[in-house]
């Protein structure tokens, strides 16, 4: 747990100007951000993680679409 916690405040893990997540060592897919008040992020070093973004996307697309 303290190596997770560790992993999640270490600014090297992530890129774009510190907005994305990307740590290869981490297992987690899906974790809390820094500020765990801000909600949850995906850890965009495993490729699934991907999949659940375009996941929410085609989702939110095709809600758009069905209730317009």
């Amino acid at each position: 747990m303290i190596e997770d916690e560790r992993m999640i405040n270490d600014p090297d893990n992530y890129i774009l100007w510190g907005l994305v997540y990307f740590n290869p060592r981490d297992k987690r897919i899906i974790l809390h951000k820094r500020n765990k008040l801000l909600g949850w992020t995906v850890n965009f070093a495993k490729p699934i993680s991907y999949l659940i973004i375009i996941g929410i996307i085609v989702f939110a697309i095709i809600m758009e679409k069905m209730f317009k």
